[in-house]
């Protein structure tokens, strides 16, 4: 696994610049975050130093290795994939698929696949969101429910 070989000597830039001490404990922290673990109470802990010494940032309510990590082990799209697209990038995603099926219409479980990495609530915020908006219209309730593009659009 690329982490485990390159993840004590590529930190040791991060930790001289911003000279702070890596404890044992932050290497199990950071292979932890790495594979999207849950994190145990210890781990927790450790998280404000992680954080201030920029190996580790925040992204809604959970954790991932920081831009500057991939940066020094060379591997800026794992950086992008991990962290996920932008609200706006995922709003023209689902504005792309409803208005590529107009004809028909887009059911939730269409617009879901679009968005596998996000929840549904997730989904259903931004579609609300683009329904606010007057960017789409929906006709109907429940799992019958089509996604269309706003008239006006």
């Amino acid at each position: 696994m690329f982490f485990s070989e390159l993840f004590p000597n590529s930190l040791q830039p991060i930790h001289r610049k911003r000279q702070v001490s890596r404890e044992a404990t932050d290497f199990i922290t950071l292979d932890l975050i790495n594979r999207e673990e849950n994190l145990p109470q210890w781990a927790r802990d450790r998280m404000p130093a992680l954080l201030k010494s920029g190996v580790v940032e925040r992204i809604g309510l959970k954790y991932m290795l920081s831009r500057k990590y991939y940066e020094l082990v060379d591997r800026k799209g794992v950086y992008t994939r991990k962290r996920g697209l932008d609200r706006e990038t995922n709003k023209q995603l689902l504005l792309k698929h409803i208005k590529d099926n107009k004809n028909h219409g887009s059911q939730f479980r269409d617009l879901r696949e679009v968005l596998l990495l996000l929840s549904s609530d997730q989904v259903k915020k931004i579609l609300t969101e683009m329904k606010r908006g007057k960017m789409i219209c929906v006709v109907g309730k429940t799992s019958a429910a089509r996604w269309y593009p706003d008239a006006g659009d």
